[in-house]
């Protein structure tokens, strides 16, 4: 066992060698000393693990020998003691960011609390979720072995992202690699669950047995919200998967309780040209395509595939008859963002504001396209720390604090996930298939019909046909299509990279959250 060592200065130190003994025998080193001012010496001549400070002592009090060590070393752990329990003698040490404050008289069992709390919380954490992943382990496997429903997907799912987090935060990470087999065997049940079920669903609506779709979205869960005074934000974060709304959740907290967290399913394929315009019209692709021809835009022709969502909200909302007020607004730049932030107040008198955020799309292409962002971006745990560093400093952040203040709800969703791909699928196709990596759609395409989920009757899957051979093909858990041309270079360019477009629980299952400001 490591041996730490413990700086303890107190002018009654005589007096606390039974607690020194004690240290002593559990393993710890202590240096003891009577004043302020040896406790100084004694920290700038040898190194310490953590510092027992007595509040009042003569000359130079703890306070101050506080703010000198914090002023070397900020993040030196420092125990304050004392016989005071003044309010603002503790305002002032937890100010200057002490790591525990303790009362006298001491005793043994409390001083070793402390010091394990601050010297070995890691090894502690760590041995205990270690410990509780691998008797959950067990319980994991079973349930995703079983014949289970939607909702049960979802359970396991939210169970592997809380033991991803988990993990993620111990010392060596050492079950990272028996969790990263688990999930993935958990992906290769959940994409066999969803070809066997997908179809039906879609094709039985009024089965209650089946998972809330994207095109569903806002009249089951959005349109109830609505109040004839009162506003209503729904907000839309592209690309969010159920991690990175974990990460950010701690945040949101002190502005927002929880109302609801539940998931939805997105629609296949799940990308934004498909997945989010059926949340904004409320419906699925060959529907929008058949009914709104001046709005769809097919994979074939020219133009974005997500600039009418707007125009898709209102018709919409005109058919279910809903005599709403509404705004709705796209951010793709900070600048939008802050606009938005600034003008929030003209749209307080709208029953309903939708409002998309860009920005997680974009880290997610920008990690396939950029040589820096691989860098920075290796693997989920970097990609869950680079979504959280946006959001902190974000204008969607900003608006929500905005929104927080002004005490209104917000709904918070997302229109599909993203999953890091590892291995690659040959397909071949003409130049009129689509660019997306884990789905193609053409009239030519050759592949091998193991491990994807093809659709010869695109209509069967209600999504449309630019002509009568037209065929869907989805890439399953983490792989991502590549042409026999130039292959090995196209492998090792799109290898790790985040992508969306087919069947995983990662894009699939996601976020749907409801705040009320606090």
């Amino acid at each position: 066992m490591q041996r730490y060592s413990i700086l303890w200065a107190d002018d009654e130190i005589d007096m606390l060698k039974p607690h020194i003994m004690f240290l002593n025998k559990k393993g710890y080193d202590i240096t003891p000393v009577n004043s302020g001012a040896d406790a100084l010496d004694k920290f700038q001549e040898e190194n310490f693990d953590v510092i027992f400070l007595d509040e009042n002592m003569p000359g130079i009090t703890g306070l101050e020998v506080l703010a000198q060590m914090k002023s070397e070393k900020p993040n030196i752990p420092v125990v304050m003691i004392t016989k005071s329990e003044e309010e603002h003698i503790m305002e002032e040490a937890i100010g200057s960011k002490i790591d525990d404050y303790l009362i006298k008289p001491l005793n043994p069992s409390q001083i070793l609390l402390s010091v394990k709390k601050i010297l070995d919380n890691k090894r502690l954490i760590t041995e205990k979720t270690n410990l509780s992943y691998q008797q959950d382990f067990r319980n994991l496997s079973m349930a995703y072995s079983d014949d289970i429903d939607h909702e049960e997907w979802v359970e396991i799912y939210k169970k592997l992202v809380y033991w991803e987090l988990e993990i993620e935060n111990t010392e060596h990470k050492s079950m990272s690699e028996v969790f990263e087999m688990q999930k993935s065997e958990a992906n290769t049940n959940f994409v066999r669950f969803i070809m066997e079920n997908y179809e039906y669903w879609l094709n039985n609506n009024d089965d209650d047995d089946r998972p809330l779709l994207s095109h569903e979205l806002m009249k089951e869960k959005v349109f109830p919200l609505l109040q004839e005074d009162e506003p209503l934000f729904f907000i839309v974060i592209d690309n969010l998967r159920y991690d990175q709304w974990k990460i950010i959740e701690s945040d949101i907290d002190d502005y927002f309780k929880v109302a609801e967290e539940s998931a939805y399913y997105s629609i296949l394929p799940t990308t934004t040209a498909y997945a989010r315009n059926a949340i904004f019209s409320g419906l699925l692709p060959n529907e929008m395509a058949r009914f709104h021809k001046d709005l769809w835009v097919n994979e074939n022709e020219e133009g974005g595939k997500n600039l009418n969502e707007a125009e898709f909200l209102e018709r919409q909302l005109k058919r279910y008859r809903l005599d709403v007020k509404y705004s709705y607004n796209k951010i793709i730049t900070q600048n939008q963002g802050r606009s938005l932030v600034d003008t929030v107040h003209n749209l307080m008198g709208n029953q309903l504001n939708a409002i998309v955020f860009n920005f997680v799309d974009m880290l997610s292409h920008s990690r396939t396209d950029m040589e820096m962002m691989r860098e920075l971006m290796p693997d989920e745990a970097a990609y869950r720390s680079l979504t959280k560093s946006w959001f902190l400093y974000s204008p969607l952040f900003d608006l929500l604090k905005k929104l927080a203040e002004a005490k209104v709800k917000v709904v918070l969703t997302t229109d599909h996930g993203t999953i890091r791909v590892r291995k690659p699928f040959k397909i071949v196709g003409d130049r009129n298939v689509n660019t997306n990596l884990r789905y193609k759609q053409g009239k030519n395409l050759s592949f091998d019909d193991d491990d994807v989920y093809v659709a010869r009757k695109p209509e069967e899957l209600f999504l449309p046909k630019q002509n009568v051979s037209t065929t869907y093909v989805f890439a399953l858990e983490d792989y991502f299509f590549a042409y026999p041309n130039n292959y090995n270079y196209y492998v090792s360019y799109y290898k790790d990279t985040f992508q969306h477009g087919g069947v995983s629980l990662e894009e699939v299952i996601i976020p749907f959250v409801v705040l009320d400001p606090k």
